[in-house]
């Protein structure tokens, strides 16, 4: 079988802010599939391009994407946006358009088929140390919105939805699913969202 492309774009969640490389969620994705009996003994693997950076909100994600040389189609692309947005109290609705424009983006790297597409929710960052301070259930709240809003558009598009949010709440009694900074996400968490993604990702690979 030739390599699998794979491309992933996002915020912190998805370069992995304050965990190693091979920690990130999507590389542990690549390692899970590598390793599926499906996939397993690929000679090729999982070529990985990752558009992402701490910060970004979804406008910064299409600067990002136009800064870089990419060479579609591939075989799956996953999308995680909007936590940024949130943070910033930027408007929901201008959320809602930009993120249909990065979901349309997502559908074209991958050849124009929103079967190899995969979004996933915003984790909720009112659970961490970080945010000790500040009005949880307000974050919570806001966050439940902004995922009614990328769940709704993905499920439109015919593309592939995965609730990681519930997950990203238990870290609020395991700290060891919290990074050292006191915000972002541990390898932990990133290996549970790999490991609910990747009966999709088989799915959609093994068309």
């Amino acid at each position: 079988m030739p390599e699998l492309r794979y491309l992933a774009l996002g915020d912190s969640y998805t370069i992995g802010e304050s965990v190693p490389e091979n920690e990130r969620w999507s590389m542990q994705l690549a390692s899970l599939i590598k390793s599926s009996p499906q996939f397993g003994g690929t000679e090729g693997g999982v070529e990985i391009t990752i558009i992402a950076r701490t910060g970004w909100t979804t406008n910064e994600l299409w600067e990002g994407i136009q800064a870089r040389k990419i060479t579609p189609p591939y075989d799956l692309v996953s999308l995680l946006i909007g936590v940024n947005n949130q943070y910033r109290g930027y408007d929901i609705d201008e959320y809602r358009e930009e993120f249909v424009f990065l979901l349309n983006k997502s559908i074209e790297y991958s050849g124009g088929n929103a079967n190899r597409v995969v979004v996933l929710s915003i984790p909720d960052w009112g659970v961490t140390p970080y945010a000790g301070s500040r009005d949880s259930k307000q974050i919570a709240v806001e966050i439940n919105q902004f995922n009614a809003v990328n769940r709704e558009e993905t499920d439109k598009a015919g593309a592939h939805y995965i609730d990681i949010t519930p997950i990203s709440r238990e870290a609020v009694n395991d700290s060891t699913l919290i990074a050292g900074d006191g915000l972002h996400l541990s390898g932990k968490m990133y290996a549970e969202w790999a490991k609910l993604a990747l009966p999709i990702v088989l799915e959609i690979l093994g068309e």
